[in-house]
């Protein structure tokens, strides 16, 4: 009978050092298999410059342009600019500081990050120029050309939000926006009449208006497109254009009084 219980017990025992060992083996199995590579981050879409189109117009504005409001900078002796606020700026019925942009039709494309930046200069207590735009990380620099202290500010909705002072004759202030945001306020909290809007974007088709209106985007491919006009104080317009090979195709929109 002790012969038997003995024989039972090793028997018994032999098994569960083989259960054990195939799992010690299965978890040495698993960590040595390497863990899978990382995905490849996308590479920007070439387009082919001798099937490149374009789009360009005028920005009009119908109807009588209001006076343009004035500002009081008396706060400030060192501030000598133009005290003519630029939130609607109409010349000859052509509309300035319109942002301009290729709101769909991209897809999936990705494009490079200019390593240019955007210079955003202070200048007699106002932001030159008002109204910008600029690729997503791509850096923007802020120079103070006053004789006083600015501080700048940002008010982002899907951004950071950042508030640094710069005095005269600072090093220029370098930043980057991460996500695409339209019409992104900044100020100034030494000036309050100090404001400006950066459009944050993640291709490089977008244009401003001038003083004349017109705008132009160019190295488009061939295809069919959805173009956003946005203005801060009247709103957005978009128009279809349908773009074929090296086509040039002409736009004007108009904007109305309280639009």
């Amino acid at each position: 009978m002790k012969k038997k219980q003995s024989l039972a017990i090793c028997t018994l025992s032999a098994l569960l050092g083989i259960v054990l060992l195939a799992g010690c083996g299965k978890k040495e199995s698993a960590e040595q298999q390497p863990s899978a590579p990382p995905p490849a981050a996308p590479t920007a879409a070439p387009i082919d410059p001798a099937t490149a189109a374009s789009v360009s117009g005028t920005v009009k504005f119908s109807g009588t342009a209001p006076k343009p409001a004035k500002i009081d900078m008396s706060q400030d002796s060192n501030c000598a600019g133009s005290n003519t606020a630029e939130n609607l700026v109409v010349s000859g019925g052509n509309l300035e500081n319109v942002f301009v942009y290729v709101k769909e039709g991209l897809g999936t494309r990705t494009f490079d990050v200019p390593k240019e930046p955007v210079t955003l200069t202070q200048t007699g207590c106002k932001y030159k120029p008002h109204v910008v735009g600029v690729m997503t990380g791509q850096t923007i620099t802020i120079v103070n050309g006053d004789p006083t202290t600015h501080n700048i500010h940002p008010t982002p909705k899907d951004n950071r939000e950042w508030n640094e002072s710069q005095a005269p004759k600072a090093a220029p202030i370098e930043k980057t926006f991460a996500r695409e945001e339209i019409l992104l306020p900044v100020k100034c909290n030494q000036h309050p009449w100090m404001r400006m809007f950066v459009n944050v974007v993640k291709s490089p088709f977008y244009a401003v208006s001038g003083p004349d209106g017109k705008f132009e985007i160019k190295g488009l491919p061939p295809g069919d497109y959805t173009i956003a006009f946005v203005h801060e104080k009247l709103g957005e317009q978009d128009q279809k254009v349908t773009l074929a090979a090296k086509d040039a195709k002409t736009v004007e929109v108009t904007f109305k009084p309280g639009t």
